[in-house]
């Protein structure tokens, strides 16, 4: 059983996230633009997608990189994973950021990045002096990868 998240269209051009196959996890966000917009090599440009949503409380929105447009264009959010919160009911933006050494091109409607609606449990914050032990102890960065 799925949950209802209301969209409300900010500008008439806007389009509705929507899954690419009946088993996407993701639904694909489209750019809401006016025209063409040229992202130069380590620019972030900020992508408007024309909509607010209603996030249920309980949930986030998380915007990811659609995997064509970041592995063969260079073209990725800025900031990796996107948080929406569901309390914010601001337009959704995407930064879309060019990593390549090329300019790359956005055009109107075209899908810039995915959205994935996740649970986010209630967290509480418990001060301890003391935390259970585990086999990887304080091993950091890299620590769980060599031999």
């Amino acid at each position: 059983m799925g949950i209802t998240v209301k969209i409300k269209k900010l500008n008439k051009n806007a389009q509705v996230p929507s899954f690419g196959s009946a088993f996407a996890a993701g639904a694909d966000l489209y750019a809401c633009i006016d025209h063409t917009m040229i992202i130069q090599p380590g620019q972030t440009c900020m992508i408007p997608t024309g909509f607010a949503m209603e996030i249920p409380a309980g949930y986030a929105g998380l915007i990811f990189a659609r995997s064509g447009m970041a592995s063969k264009r260079g073209l990725a959010p800025a900031n990796k994973v996107g948080v929406i919160d569901c309390d914010y009911r601001g337009e959704v933006m995407v930064a879309l950021h060019n990593h390549s050494g090329e300019e790359a091109a956005v055009d109107v409607q075209e899908r810039v990045a995915q959205l994935v609606i996740m649970p986010v449990p209630e967290v509480v914050f418990e001060e301890a002096d003391e935390l259970q032990d585990t086999v990887r102890g304080e091993g950091g960065f890299g620590s769980t990868g060599t031999k």
